[in-house]
């Protein structure tokens, strides 16, 4: 019998201490890397004091894009857009500067005594620091709310309604982003050669998050002597490659990749052999933008393009 009554408090112990954890609202998964996807699950573990809930409103913080929420049957979902505070380059198509800042599930009733979970899919904006993002989430029971929307702070580490958060992580290339003006150049590399060999290519991607069309018109390469722009394409069944002595026009609202099989870059008279492993100095020249510094990262002979990168030549939504 004593057993019985000592295991019994136990559990209600555990119960007790363990409470705090869950009992606002919450992100399922609290750790994520920026430039990837991410499934957002807000966990709703019970109500206002003791009344149903009846609403959630999450907000959107900045760097969030291509917001997606999921229908919950017996609730309406909405949503509010707006403008980002800048045009963030989005994996497998163009820069986005507007999009969902809000999302809202109401309607329904969960008890109290229940609990559920509130879902949405979204772009996590590569970002090259480590950071938490907040999601300040409204609450309603009726005529009862709780603002889950603290920020914790050094004045308050733990505060009593904290806003869910989520740990991000940085980008894994994100140290290969360089910017200028509304252009954004990503993921610079190149691959090994073998010795005596006197080319080799420069792959990247850049992305015009501005209105009006800029051109690259060439660049540098620290251990070669000269860079060209070229495009390689099927011609009547035939591999051609060729050189772009005007340069390659980059779109407005587009990305345009640089990558084998595809338009890239041609390093001539190298200085000495490029070895996996290798950070190689160079710069690209565009018409507007002007100058760019850049880093090429050297990859294994035959190497594929880095996982971040896209496929040979891609023109976002564009094509020419």
């Amino acid at each position: 019998m004593s057993r019985l009554f000592l295991n019994g408090a136990a559990c209600a112990a555990a119960l007790l201490f363990s409470a705090p954890a869950f009992a606002h609202v919450t992100l399922e998964q609290k750790e994520a890397t920026s430039g990837t996807f991410y499934k957002g699950v807000l966990r709703v573990p019970h109500g206002c004091g003791d009344a149903a809930t009846t609403s959630i409103k999450v907000s959107i913080p900045e760097g969030v894009v291509n917001v997606k929420p999921q229908p919950k049957p017996g609730w309406t979902l909405a949503t509010e857009t707006g403008p980002y505070e800048k045009s963030y380059a989005v994996m497998h198509g163009p820069p986005v500067s507007q999009g969902v800042r809000s999302v809202s599930w109401s309607g329904g009733s969960l008890s109290n005594a229940n609990y559920d979970e509130f879902v949405f899919v979204a772009y996590l904006a590569p970002d090259a620091a480590p950071k938490t993002l907040y999601f300040p989430t409204l609450q309603t029971c009726g005529t009862l709310t709780s603002d889950w929307n603290e920020i914790p702070g050094a004045a308050t580490p733990k505060p009593a309604h904290p806003a869910p958060g989520l740990k991000l992580a940085a980008a894994a290339d994100a140290g290969a982003v360089a910017k200028a003006g509304d252009l954004a150049v990503a993921t610079p590399w190149s691959r090994a050669t073998p010795g005596g060999a006197k080319v080799a290519g420069g792959y990247l991607t850049v992305t015009n998050g501005g209105t009006t069309p800029d051109r690259l018109t060439g660049g540098t390469f620290a251990q070669a002597g000269r860079v060209e722009i070229h495009e390689m394409a099927m011609k009547d069944g035939v591999m051609t490659m060729r050189p772009l002595a005007d340069g390659l026009e980059i779109p407005p609202g587009a990305s345009v990749s640089f990558a084998p099989g595809g338009y890239h870059l041609m390093f001539f008279d190298l200085k000495q052999p490029l070895k996996e492993g290798d950070s190689v100095k160079g710069t690209l020249t565009f018409q507007k933008a002007g100058t760019v510094d850049v880093t090429f990262d050297v990859r294994g002979i035959g190497a594929g393009a880095p996982s971040s990168a896209p496929a040979a030549g891609g023109h976002g939504e564009h094509k020419h």
